[in-house]
């Protein structure tokens, strides 16, 4: 059986300044080619402030088909209007993310480099587990190494999608790709590409196209 191609998964820039100005950057992004979901991440805003923020990021995303993920908030993912929540080991527990948002809500899972609790995650039901940093990342201080081996293993191992993150590039990806990912975590590759955003999502979808066939 052929795995699906692997997919883009887009995360925002941790602080945005002026999300009047930055919505026309991320139209261009998501519609340059194929994004398969968009992590909103914004840190060290009171509540409110998220939800004012978001709420116009989440409505444009989904205008244009792309799935949006809250990261660590399950309690304003209805506030916003959002397709769901990605959760770290340190916020809200998996079942009660589950048990507050419902059935239908996208709930995805980090788990560092460890495969003990990417089982117990997947086994509790979410749609996805996330391993990394597989890469340097100037995003955020990562709390673990992980290896491109682990990606590799659970493609083999386990249904569920497995997300790459942490310092995913351009001139990186190809071979996390390559080692199995379902879907890879991008925020400062496109972001902060030389090319501008959308030119780098055209390239990282592209990649994803030409490596998904040479996946272990």
């Amino acid at each position: 059986m052929t795995n699906p191609p692997c997919q883009l998964y887009l995360i925002t820039p941790p602080v945005i300044d002026d999300i009047g100005a930055f919505l026309p950057v991320l139209e261009s992004a998501l519609s340059a080619a194929p994004v398969a979901c968009l992590q909103i991440r914004l840190k060290d805003l009171e509540d409110s402030a998220l939800v004012q923020a978001a709420t116009p990021i989440c409505a444009l995303a989904q205008r244009l088909g792309v799935a949006v993920i809250l990261n660590d908030r399950p309690d304003l993912v209805d506030a916003i209007g959002a397709d769901g929540v990605h959760i770290g080991q340190e916020d809200m527990d998996y079942l009660s993310s589950r048990e507050l948002l419902g059935g239908d809500a996208i709930i995805g899972v980090t788990c560092h480099n460890s495969k003990q609790l990417a089982f117990e995650a997947a086994g509790a039901g979410a749609d996805y587990v996330a391993f990394g940093a597989f890469y340097e990342t100037t995003t955020k201080e990562p709390k673990s190494k992980a290896d491109l081996e682990i990606l590799s293993w659970w493609q083999h191992a386990m249904e569920t999608p497995v997300v790459a993150i942490g310092g995913i590039t351009p001139g990186n990806a190809a071979a996390v790709i390559k080692a199995g990912a379902d879907f890879i975590a991008v925020s400062s590759g496109v972001w902060q590409h030389s090319d501008g955003a959308a030119a780098s999502v055209r390239l990282l979808s592209s990649l994803c196209q030409e490596h998904s066939s040479t996946r272990a």
